[in-house]
């Protein structure tokens, strides 16, 4: 299977779904068909359905596996480096994958109008803020942690939307850098960075 002039390696579901992915992140749901996930990756329609047997079935695997990859590439759980790891780990994910974020984005908005994804966005968020948690205690924050984490896990989520849709850098890295600061007084270690 060839993509975009390249040969694609994994297994077809896997293709699909990251296939199904990038189209999402650059055309919305609206432009998510069969033809145009097969285009992506590469392949006959045809496989999307076989696959998958409905869009539906095709965005609900491409949520959950992305959620995991995007917990994984910002290193939620790693809030004990440095304060400058942290804030190039979240800008590196943003930067190289935008296509994960704005899948979810999209997936997000879309729960709101097909109450058939809510479930898979909620377990979305439980996931990032269990990430969070865990992240947290390691850095030392063990006093009203689901809160801390709802909200630490809110601010940078919301930091990483702006990013995507062009707040400039610097202004996302001082707010990063200042959710950290705050954090690090909650966990009795102002000079951590």
């Amino acid at each position: 299977m060839k993509r975009n002039g390249r040969a694609a390696y994994g297994t077809g579901r896997d293709l699909l779904i990251e296939a199904a992915i990038r189209v999402v992140a650059s055309k919305g749901l609206r432009g998510l068909t069969y033809r145009a996930v097969g285009e992506e990756a590469g392949v006959n329609n045809t496989l999307v359905a076989h696959h998958f047997g409905s869009r539906d079935a095709l965005l609900a695997a491409a949520l959950d596996g992305v959620t995991q990859a995007a917990i994984d590439s910002t290193r939620l759980i790693l809030f004990s480096t440095s304060e400058e790891e942290f804030i190039e780990a979240l800008l590196n994910t943003t930067r190289s994958t935008p296509e994960l974020h704005a899948f979810q984005y999209e997936m997000i908005l879309e729960a709101r109008r097909n109450p058939a994804f809510r479930p898979a966005v909620q377990k979305l968020y439980a996931d990032y803020i269990e990430a969070m948690r865990d992240g947290l205690t390691a850095f030392g924050i063990t006093d009203n942690i689901v809160s801390v984490a709802r909200m630490t896990f809110a601010s940078l989520d919301g930091l990483v939307m702006q990013y995507i849709a062009g707040v400039d850098e610097e202004s996302i890295r001082d707010a990063i850098r200042a959710v950290w600061n705050e954090l690090s007084a909650l966990a009795g270690q102002p000079n951590r960075s």
